[in-house]
């Protein structure tokens, strides 16, 4: 009924890069960011539908374009 405001988190735009991490068996998508520099992937959250990825986002303020998928 009543909806959760989305509160906006940020992250370092200069070192890090949104990134969808897709499994190639299962189909599993998870979301987080990647570190440029040595590649460490850190974990945000779990896609599970179109709902979620809007979420995801709207909380970081990311245009869809800007994301890059990883299998």
């Amino acid at each position: 009924m009543f909806r959760r405001k989305c509160q906006k988190e940020s992250y370092d735009k200069e070192n890090l890069k949104p990134v969808i991490r897709a499994s190639i068996c299962n189909g599993e998508q998870v979301a987080g960011v990647k570190d440029i520099h040595t590649g460490r992937f850190t974990e945000v959250m779990l896609i599970r539908s179109s709902r979620d990825m809007d979420i995801f986002l709207e909380k970081y303020d990311i245009s869809p374009g800007d994301i890059t998928k990883e299998w």
